[in-house]
């Protein structure tokens, strides 16, 4: 028959199916799932994060001050747009990073000016 090592051709075997496979691996959906539910929670810490530190600083002032509860009103909604503001950020991260794994642009936004 052939003179070569049966090793041999197991492995030039393995290389020509690895590449008809390309070198893109699947991943199992329960793992993207989870990185989406990951980047869910995350979003969510980020929004509740900031409605808490603004609470925070607004009844500690309005404690010192005495203007209950104007100032803890105002924070908690400057509060609610830092945390808006984050996830918004977040938000155009993973859009980005998504559009380089599908090799779509460089993950930069021509709106981004960074």
């Amino acid at each position: 028959m052939s003179d070569q090592d049966p090793k041999d051709r197991l492995k030039a075997l393995e290389e020509r199916i690895a590449a008809a496979r390309g070198d893109e691996v699947e991943k199992h959906h329960s793992e993207e799932h989870y990185s989406q539910a990951q980047h869910a929670w995350r979003m969510v810490i980020e929004l509740v994060a900031g409605l808490g530190i603004g609470f925070g600083i607004g009844y500690g002032l309005d404690a010192l001050l005495g203007t209950q509860p104007w100032l803890m009103v105002l924070f908690v909604f400057l509060g609610f747009a830092a945390g808006v503001k984050t996830m918004m950020r977040t938000a155009q991260e993973m859009q980005n990073t998504q559009l380089s794994r599908l090799g779509g642009e460089d993950g930069k936004d021509e709106r981004d000016g960074d």
